[in-house]
């Protein structure tokens, strides 16, 4: 049983590690997945939004060049104003003539930053109000331009949906941010999951923003259903394993017992008729030693009883060939040239085939064998009768436990070195045996047991007999049997 109960927790303890490989395989696959849908957004992102304010660099660099001499400018209409109708993001436009000021000195530090650097310069920037302001620094005039960030955004080609996307996207400029998208709700204050971040500069000097993509996936974004699906299978998949493996151990247990039992079998009919030569043998000699009298006695009266005689000698000549006979069949069974099949056995394997093939009976009167066996001990022995010895010892313990309770019910065997022997000991806490049983308790023929035929302990004292050992039995002193089974240690038996 408890061979079985390891087995199952390495079942258990491989399905364990399987499930969570496939589980963290699944997961480590999905957060795989997100991070390149959310590089692909960040990029996409990216580009609007660089070609959005290359975009405001070139409508000012148009503005520059299309702009009319400053003589011929007076009076003239201004058709940049129209620009805000043709551009959403584009809130107004200003312009600054060679004898006028910017009203915001801003936008004239932006101007001298233009001329320095020949190109357009922010002026007045509001992150948090969602605008800012670009200067173009040109002869004879300058224009700048009012921006609104959120007008900016090309929202018919945005890659996600603003409202419902977990990835956050802002603005950030010199400490100031714009919420472009929101993203998960407390996405920034995450402090479980995974976090993808891209953070990249848009692709205009004149404006250099840069913009921030962070997407968090918390636990509940993993695929747990994926997951669970995976656990399940490779449950049923190794409970399927399982019970395919409990079959053929059942199976092979099946044929290991019907291979015993055809030995047993053809054991016990050796010991029966061994038996039968003993009980026959006396009525025999009885029968041979009347029909002797009777011949001497028929010889001295009456003197014509020759028919009677004739018989009588018949008779005689028959008994002695039938007591020849069965005295031949008795020296054929009790002495079997068995040195053949002797050979080195490890006595604990042995136990261990008895207690394999037992174990149904094991939990079936829920027992939990012992096994103590601290050093390897081999023994000179017919492989096959020790199996059959060792293997009804332990039947015969396991039915002697019956009449105790199912908790108290114990069951050791033992393998040690006992002198020049080898000892395999079966102990059981049962009823014991009774005194009177103890001196024939393996005579041929006497049970103790409702239906039982008295030859399994005279076959196994048998047996051991023949491989040159011995079958004892004793009571314990703390209650219950015990069986020691003896055998010559082999060549090197010891470690």
């Amino acid at each position: 049983m408890r061979q079985s109960w390891q087995g199952l927790k390495w079942w258990v303890l491989g399905g364990l590690v399987l499930s969570l490989a496939g589980a963290g395989l699944l997961a480590r696959q999905s957060l795989d997945t997100q991070r390149a849908l959310f590089e692909t957004d960040a990029r996409i992102v990216h580009r609007l939004l660089s070609q959005q304010v290359v975009q405001h660099d070139a409508m000012l660099a148009t503005l520059a060049l299309l702009q009319p001499a400053a003589e011929s400018s007076v009076g003239a209409s201004f058709p940049e104003q129209r620009l805000p109708v043709l551009y959403s993001q584009i809130l107004s436009v200003q312009r600054r003539e060679p004898e006028q000021r910017w009203q915001d000195p801003r936008l004239t530090q932006a101007e001298t930053r233009s001329r320095q650097t020949r190109r357009a310069a922010l002026g007045a920037l509001d992150l948090a109000a969602g605008r800012y302001q670009l200067v173009l620094a040109a002869n004879p005039t300058s224009y700048a331009l009012t921006i609104d960030v959120h007008a900016m955004v090309p929202w018919s080609e945005w890659p996600m949906q603003p409202d419902s996307s977990p990835v956050r996207v802002t603005l950030e400029h010199d400490g100031q941010r714009y919420v472009v998208q929101p993203g998960r709700a407390g996405d920034e204050q995450a402090t479980r999951g995974w976090r993808f971040q891209a953070h990249k500069a848009l692709a205009a000097e004149s404006q250099p923003f840069d913009v921030a993509a962070s997407l968090t996936v918390g636990w509940a974004q993993l695929p747990w259903g994926g997951m669970l699906a995976w656990v399940l299978a490779v449950g049923a998949v190794l409970a399927a394993l399982r019970h395919l493996q409990a079959q053929r151990s059942a199976r092979r247990r099946a044929e290991e017992l019907l291979r015993l039992g055809q030995v047993a079998r053809l054991n016990t009919l050796g010991e029966l008729a061994a038996g039968m030569a003993h009980e026959l043998n006396q009525p025999l000699t009885a029968v041979i030693a009347n029909a002797q009298a009777a011949q001497r006695l028929l010889n001295d009266d009456p003197p014509d009883l020759s028919t009677a005689r004739n018989a009588m000698l018949q008779a005689a000549a028959q008994g002695r060939r039938a007591a020849e006979v069965v005295g031949r069949l008795r020296q054929a069974v009790e002495h079997p040239d068995r040195n053949g099949q002797h050979q080195p056995v490890a006595s604990v394997e042995a136990v261990r085939r008895a207690l394999y093939l037992l174990e149904p009976e094991c939990q079936r009167r829920n027992v939990e064998p012992e096994l103590d066996a601290a050093h390897a001990v081999t023994v000179q022995a017919d492989p096959v009768a020790l199996d059959q010895i060792v293997h009804n010892l332990i039947l015969n313990a396991l039915q002697a436990l019956e009449q105790r309770p199912a908790g108290e019910r114990r069951l050791t065997l033992t393998v040690r070195a006992q002198g020049g022997n080898g000892e395999i000991s079966v102990a059981d806490n049962g009823p014991g045996i009774p005194p009177e049983v103890l001196p024939r308790l393996f005579e041929p023929f006497f049970s103790t047991r409702d239906g039982g035929l008295g030859l399994g302990l005279s076959l196994c004292e048998t047996l051991a007999q023949g491989m040159g050992g011995a079958l004892s039995a004793a009571n314990a002193p703390h209650g219950g049997a015990v069986f020691r089974l003896q055998l010559p240690l082999a060549e090197g038996g010891l470690p």
